[in-house]
């Protein structure tokens, strides 16, 4: 089974762009989305996909304070 990393990379490689292209995550995974050029309702739609993949609810609080990949990760036990 995928570790919860690979599964988040994977989510991200399959559903966000940047300028038409795929994201590409680099190692460094304590980079937010915002900053890596995704628009903030992409990052919500995003959002929206990790909680169906990963049967969690994030709330206002949650995006707020989950900003970094590492972040989500961490948040959601990986």
């Amino acid at each position: 089974m995928a570790t919860t990393e690979e599964r988040v990379r994977q989510l991200v490689s399959d559903n966000l762009e940047v300028d038409g292209q795929p994201l590409n995550l680099s190692a460094d995974l304590n980079t937010g989305l915002t900053e890596l050029g995704v628009s903030s309702l992409d990052v919500v739609a995003f959002a929206k996909l990790v909680s169906k993949e990963f049967n969690i609810t994030f709330t206002i609080e949650d995006c707020e304070t989950v900003n970094t990949i590492q972040k989500l990760i961490d948040h959601l036990g990986g």
